[in-house]
């Protein structure tokens, strides 16, 4: 649960975080030197009778899942997003939920909401982690998430639906019900035309209402230079963003929304940014990661970082495969040999105890006004 806001708005009128740790402006993160199932969803695709017959072809449609180079992908839209998503995948992105809410202090949004919020729309939700948790924290609001995949569990709060969509699409949502908080997280990748879902988004927010997206820039730095230590690891980076421009959907945007955003028309945007250690942090290994995976020590000295880094370092070593196989073999033309025998090198420099790396996560709200 996020606690009472300490942002400038009427007493009472708003619910907003507590500041969390971690805002970009804080000193460089100092190294310790002591230490070396699917879900049944189908009434998220309406309820209407007349197009019966016409959702339960989609719905086979959208559950007809592909399998490619011992990865599981989406069928409806097939090729439009490059992730998996499969057993492992929803794993990683509940790992990085977690992370996430070890970064912003257990909040899940950092706009400053009205406590009676009506509506609520989670684009690209995922395992609907997100959703359910805000749902759960917002009762009386009716939440929906939507999704190309329909990967979420059944077992959800009564407030909370899911829907098979593409963001990119027309929206067909009701104009006369409009959203109060619309909430993307981690698209990057997997949107071509950013300003045409700021425009549908903004279109389909009520005045006053609030956007946010996170997203986490697909980089990683070192305050002591020691990101040079990893060459396979910064040749992967480079041949996953090139990639990712080649599909037209590049995966580095983090630091391009907050004036996108604006752009869009939104007001009082604001950004903040996080920085999330990357280190491995496990003193023996997770179930899901092999032997040869295993970090053997814990850089940062921050106790709180150390438990950021615990669960980050997880999310990555398994997003190594998420985000390159499709792209490095679609896009690039490599064999999945290929790209495997390259990826171990990659996670050969990740386990590299001499590297400090740490990534920001970009945190963008606006509001749209309350007069056009």
């Amino acid at each position: 649960m996020a606690e009472q806001p300490a942002q400038s708005a009427a007493a009472g009128s708003t619910l907003a975080p507590a500041e969390p740790p971690g805002v970009i402006g804080q000193t460089a993160i100092e190294p310790d030197p002591t230490t070396i199932d699917h879900s049944d969803s189908d009434s998220a695709l309406g309820d209407d009778s007349d197009a019966q017959s016409d959702s339960t072809s989609l719905i086979s449609e959208v559950r007809n899942y592909k399998y490619e180079n011992g990865r599981r992908y989406h069928s409806y839209r097939e090729g439009e997003y490059v992730l998996p998503n499969d057993e492992a995948e929803q794993d990683r992105q509940d790992i990085l939920h977690h992370a996430r809410n070890l970064v912003l202090g257990g909040a899940l949004y950092r706009a400053p909401l009205r406590q009676g919020i009506q509506r609520a729309l989670d684009i690209g939700t995922g395992t609907g982690i997100w959703a359910i948790d805000f749902a759960d924290e917002f009762p009386s609001a009716e939440v929906i998430g939507t999704d190309l995949s329909p990967i979420q569990p059944s077992w959800v709060p009564p407030n909370l639906h899911f829907q098979v969509d593409d963001a990119v699409a027309d929206w067909t949502f009701d104009l006369n019900k409009p959203f109060d908080f619309i909430h993307t997280r981690d698209l990057g990748g997997s949107i071509s035309d950013w300003p045409t879902l700021l425009r549908q988004a903004y279109k389909h927010l009520r005045p006053g209402g609030w956007i946010e997206l996170q997203e986490f820039e697909v980089t990683l730095l070192s305050d002591d230079d020691t990101m040079k230590l990893a060459p396979n690891l910064n040749e992967y980076l480079e041949q996953l963003h090139k990639a990712s421009e080649i599909f037209k959907k590049p995966l580095n945007i983090a630091h391009e929304h907050k004036q996108s955003v604006m752009d869009a028309g939104f007001k009082s945007v604001q950004e903040e940014i996080y920085k999330v250690s990357q280190w491995p942090l496990f003193r023996r290994a997770p179930s899901f990661l092999t032997q040869s995976q295993t970090p053997s020590s814990q850089w940062p000295k921050d106790p709180h970082l150390k438990q950021v880094g615990k669960y980050n370092q997880a999310a990555l070593q398994m997003a190594v495969e998420s985000y390159s196989l499709a792209l490095f073999t679609r896009v690039l033309g490599w064999s999945n040999e290929q790209t495997q025998v390259f990826l171990a090198a990659v996670r050969k420099d990740i386990a590299n105890v001499r590297v400090h790396s740490y990534c920001n996560l970009h945190v963008i709200y606006g509001q749209k006004p309350t007069t056009d």
